[in-house]
């Protein structure tokens, strides 16, 4: 299964790619210009930096729960 998916993969890509580039081009936004791709990796940019700092702020709540848990169990051990 594994052997037929690394064959059939490259295969499909293969012959894919002249379908997606029988418009002259063209992709689905119309021509492609500086403008487009500039605002394209400009959203890429963005969209990481957004991402990497939401996962930031879950990662501290969820350390924040951690650390509050541990000193639970030691309090319990403690006796305090």
């Amino acid at each position: 299964m594994r052997r037929l998916a690394l064959v059939a993969l490259p295969t499909w890509l293969l012959l894919a790619a002249p379908a997606f580039a029988g418009d002259n081009g063209e992709g689905l936004v119309g021509e492609t210009d500086d403008r487009i791709i500039t605002f394209f990796c400009l959203g890429l940019v963005v969209a990481f930096s957004v991402l990497v700092t939401l996962l930031t702020f879950l990662q501290q709540a969820l350390d924040r729960r951690k650390e509050e848990r541990k000193a639970t169990e030691l309090r319990k051990r403690v006796g305090w």
